[in-house]
């Protein structure tokens, strides 16, 4: 690993790129999304189609939040208001 600017090897913090970890979950949620059935029946087919939802839902999520890194804390905010409900929600 290399030195940055100041002669210390680079924190996580450093090279942590949310942009790019935002792309990877909306990347993640499509191959979910186009995962191909595998031949199974019965429990197991209820069991694997639950489970792709679940991460389907989970990975959506994440890619749809504001990703900030402050103060050495990674911050992910996902509004789940519904539209409407955002506009003038501070106006008096």
């Amino acid at each position: 690993m290399s030195a940055n600017s100041s002669g210390l090897v680079p924190s996580r913090m450093d090279i942590l790129d949310v942009k790019a970890m935002s792309q990877r979950f909306r990347d993640r949620t499509a191959a979910v999304k186009d995962r191909t059935m595998p031949p199974i029946a019965g429990a197991e087919r209820l069991a694997f189609i639950a489970q792709a939802n679940a991460d389907y839902q989970d990975f959506a999520m994440i890619a749809d939040c504001e990703i900030l890194l402050k103060d050495g804390v990674l911050i992910l905010t996902l509004d789940l208001r519904p539209k409407g409900d955002i506009e003038g929600l501070y106006d008096e």
